[in-house]
């Protein structure tokens, strides 16, 4: 097997940062919508990432299903690796689960569904206060929390590989193989 083939591609890459970045800036956000609403429009920004995070999850979930990830090194155990695609599979639910249930339970309010002031997004046919509007709201929530936590996790995981375990996993997605 190639160095290359040890690193995850260029695009899939720029799409684990950029999406990682957008998502955990969309999580502070939504954590803190009510202090930071104060200074700027926090929840129409939050909503336009949302939908980037969407769109950018949809081509992500191609591209991983075209471009298989690398193997992980012989010194991740079995039970390590699996926990690891797991959570990845996991990643990329909530990453089209909590824009899509953002997306649902924002049609039911009074103001258009902006993407960044650019143009209005559909809304779906979502009474407010239904049940529907309710328990996409709520979903939202719970699922924003449990995937801030997740993260947390991963990160860890992937600094504790990095300085403790020393075996390159974290620089699959870091950068490339030399001379790529």
């Amino acid at each position: 097997m190639t160095e290359a083939q040890l690193h995850y591609n260029a695009v899939a890459r720029r799409l684990h940062w950029t999406i990682g970045t957008l998502v955990i800036v969309n999580i502070l956000f939504g954590i803190l919508h009510d202090p930071l609403g104060k200074l700027f429009p926090v929840m129409p920004i939050h909503k336009s990432i949302g939908l980037l995070v969407l769109a950018l999850s949809l081509f992500r979930l191609f591209w991983r299903i075209t471009h298989p990830a690398p193997p992980l090194p012989a010194s991740v155990g079995r039970v390590q690796a699996v926990l690891a695609h797991g959570l990845h599979w996991i990643f990329y639910a909530l990453m089209l689960i909590l824009p899509i249930t953002g997306w649902i339970f924002s049609s039911a309010g009074d103001r258009p569904l902006s993407f960044f002031w650019l143009f209005d997004v559909p809304k779906f046919a979502v009474e407010k206060g239904s049940p529907l509007a309710q328990g996409t709201h709520n979903a939202h929530e719970l699922f924003g929390i449990a995937w801030a936590v997740l993260i947390i996790g991963h990160v860890g995981a992937a600094l504790y590989h990095h300085y403790v375990q020393k075996d390159g996993v974290l620089s699959r997605m870091w950068r490339g193989a030399p001379g790529a």
